[in-house]
């Protein structure tokens, strides 16, 4: 794997960058760096991304050339180790008012309908890292058949529980938001519960797979 690049976010922050493309070999990577830097002293946050790290760090303290080498020695030593994960089950759905934009993926793609849920549902997910909103997990696994742009024009309003496609990612709106991913179904289990420790059902290496609760035209 190429080195990452590390430069200064202002004067009080670290990012540990990758380049493209998305792996769940450069994730593991990331998550096994956080799970270290969380230890160094005078960090004071650790933010995991797509394919890069944040570090942000007290400038009164911390040595930012020495935290730049000691961040690079973790990733280097970081290798393929895995963060456990669950496995989850996510029933959906699809198409109909669930999902409006189903007819527009299955164009694109030159699938039936049918044939991009049967896709959809047959794929096994790995959340990647979570961003955007509170429990919206960015998972990596979406085969390349259903890989579609997003929307031209976003939608102000998109209802919690929609399950989308935005190119080559598939995700779930956890609440009520603007967004511009094509959404091909919706489900009923709550992503985002700040009664519930943790409050957000899916984390980091958690595995996910989509099964069919109605399909809708």
């Amino acid at each position: 794997m190429s080195q990452p690049r590390i430069f200064p976010l202002g004067d009080t922050a670290l990012v540990c960058e990758a380049p493209p493309p998305a792996t769940l070999e450069c994730q593991q990577r990331v998550w096994a760096a956080a799970e270290a830097a969380r230890d160094w002293a005078h960090v004071l946050e650790v933010v995991p991304g797509m394919n890069n790290l944040t570090l942000v760090f007290d400038p009164l303290e911390a040595d930012a050339e020495a935290l730049a080498g000691q961040l690079l020695a973790a990733w280097n030593a970081a290798g393929k180790t895995a963060v456990p994960g669950r496995d989850v089950e996510i029933p959906v759905q699809y198409g109909g008012k669930f999902g409006p934009d189903l007819q527009a993926v299955a164009e694109h793609t030159g699938l039936t309908m049918r044939e991009v849920v049967e896709r959809h549902t047959s794929g096994s997910y790995v959340v990647f890292f979570l961003g955007f909103q509170p429990g919206f997990a960015y998972m990596g696994g979406l085969e390349a058949a259903l890989h579609t742009p997003r929307r031209a024009s976003p939608r102000l309003e998109v209802p919690a529980g929609s399950v989308g496609i935005g190119g080559e990612q598939t995700g779930i709106y956890p609440a009520v938001s603007p967004g511009g991913w094509q959404l091909i179904g919706r489900t009923e289990v709550p992503l985002f519960d700040p009664a519930r420790r943790p409050p957000t059902l899916l984390q980091p290496g958690d595995r996910v797979r989509f099964t069919i609760a109605g399909m809708h035209a």
